[in-house]
């Protein structure tokens, strides 16, 4: 679960820790995020947010690896810059030095976290750069990413964003007032976040891919095309079949795509994101509104014995018990059926 957001002197400055992935966007409404845990360990994650006067800066960190798919809504475009430490991949592509992320608004990224993930994303309305570099007479030096557009850029410089992101979310978390009670201290830091982060994008270009990039960049789309596909036959079991007729693959390279990017089989995988779909309902659904039972047979588990089991491999706790700690739920708790205990 999320426990009870933090905010150190509103308006500025939030922290969130986060210790379920249902949990994922807790504290947070610039950016939609979708988590599922690829590993049965306990989830540890946390998500500082500073908010400037027009830009936002986010730290996330975590200790597990997790399939994430983003989405920067509002309007804004996001930079994504990782720590010297991090190990894991976006669309597929492994993180490395000088790589830097470019996302348009709605836009979707998929990432899998590793161990030590640290990221700082950086998000701006893109009237506000624009508005930066024509005072500087500099505006026909830059364009706005289209789509997601990941690339390479000098690894110091790169290096050097994600140093004065993290400088800047330590001063928020340690003395909040400064970016509480400061507007001039919020204006200063948004002016030297443009300027490090024209700094990072001088000279960049899109990532030159080798073949195994390409490569791991297949298998990403065939991973998300399969997901996809279990999440629209919402209540119907996965085959392989199905999922080699949606993908357009064989079985053996739908099974070689998974175990590249998710370390799982596919329907083990797929599984795994259905169960997560049911602990959000269990979690969030209004008073009286579901049962274990109906959310099980919602998203296709039909052996309600099997399922508890996978349930609670999954997340350490009964689907029961995550019904109970929905405050709104209580009153069902006495009508589950006797064997989802």
């Amino acid at each position: 679960m999320a426990e009870p957001v933090v905010t150190l002197g509103p308006p500025a400055v939030t922290v969130v820790e986060i210790s379920d992935p249902a949990a994922a966007n807790a504290g947070i409404d610039l950016i939609d995020l979708d988590a599922v845990q690829l590993q049965a360990t306990p989830f540890r994650a946390r998500r500082v947010i500073v908010s400037l006067e027009t830009a936002t800066v986010v730290f996330h960190a975590t200790n597990v690896r997790v399939r994430t798919r983003t989405r920067v809504l509002r309007d804004l475009v996001a930079y994504d810059t990782f720590g010297p430490q991090t190990r894991g991949t976006v669309n597929g592509l492994a993180v490395r030095p000088g790589l830097l992320l470019a996302a348009e608004s709605e836009a979707e990224v998929a990432f899998v976290t590793d161990n030590h993930w640290e990221s700082v994303a950086l998000l701006l309305p893109p009237q506000e750069i624009r508005a930066h570099l024509t005072a500087r007479q500099r505006a026909g030096t830059f364009r706005l990413p289209l789509g997601v557009e990941v690339l390479q850029a000098d690894a110091k410089r790169v290096q050097r964003l994600f140093d004065w992101g993290r400088r800047l979310v330590d001063v928020a978390t340690e003395q909040p007032s400064v970016f509480n009670e400061r507007r001039q201290e919020r204006a200063a830091a948004e002016v030297d976040l443009l300027e490090h982060l024209m700094a990072a994008l001088g000279g960049a270009d899109d990532l030159e891919l080798s073949r195994f990039d390409r490569t791991r960049q297949t298998q990403s789309r065939i991973v998300k095309i399969a997901e996809d596909y279990a999440l629209s036959k919402v209540g119907e079991p996965l085959y392989v079949t199905d999922l080699c007729k949606a993908t357009g693959t064989s079985e053996r390279a739908l099974e070689y795509a998974f175990k590249e990017v998710m370390g799982l089989a596919p329907v083990t995988y797929l599984i795994r994101l259905r169960l997560h779909r049911v602990r959000q309902a269990l979690l969030t659904s209004p008073s009286g509104s579901t049962t274990v039972s109906a959310e099980a047979l919602n998203w296709g588990f039909w052996h309600f014995g099997e399922f508890s089991r996978a349930y609670k491999n999954c997340f350490g706790e009964p689907p029961s018990d995550t019904l109970r700690r929905n405050p709104s739920q209580k009153t069902r708790i006495g009508r589950l059926t006797p064997r989802l205990q």
